[in-house]
């Protein structure tokens, strides 16, 4: 699977997502639409797979993470970025989404969840932030982010 492969089904996924509003009910739909054991996620898995193989994703690292770019701001009505990183039990920098963010959790190890959530959908609403984390092994988690909008941030304090 080539990188253009993997630009058309993450097109795809974008057009499915058309107008909805980023939420709990557009994870649900994702869920059920592409579900994590269905052949859209399959072959998404398969291109990451590759692609970390082949260099072209995830050839960036820092303290541990692994992580790229390979699609810029122009899918769907959102105008989404897609993300790539590899996560292996650890967490990353405190990060704000001013549009919203939609995982797609891809757990490498059986246990590997991210954010306390295992394989499949999940999306955070816009003005959400966090510390994207994984427990219990290794993940492959691929973002879809409106206008490539993401605030490197400190945790605020309590």
């Amino acid at each position: 699977m080539m990188q253009d492969d993997f630009n058309s089904l993450m097109h795809d996924v974008a057009t499915t997502i058309g107008t909805r509003p980023l939420n709990a009910e557009l994870g649900a739909f994702l869920n059920e639409t592409f579900p994590h054991d269905g052949s859209v996620v399959k072959e998404i898995q398969t291109a990451c797979k590759t692609g970390i193989a082949e260099g072209w994703l995830c050839e960036n690292e820092n303290r541990g993470i692994h992580y790229s770019r390979p699609i810029k701001p122009s899918l769907g009505n959102h105008d989404f970025s897609v993300d790539v990183v590899v996560m292996d039990d650890c967490r990353g920098p405190h990060h704000a989404h001013p549009g919203g963010e939609i995982d797609l959790i891809l757990p490498e190890d059986p246990n590997a969840e991210f954010d306390e959530h295992g394989k499949g959908w999940l999306v955070y609403e816009p003005g959400s932030a966090h510390y994207p984390t994984v427990k219990g092994g290794k993940a492959v988690v691929l973002y879809l982010l409106p206008n490539g909008a993401i605030e490197f941030t400190r945790a605020k304090k309590e």
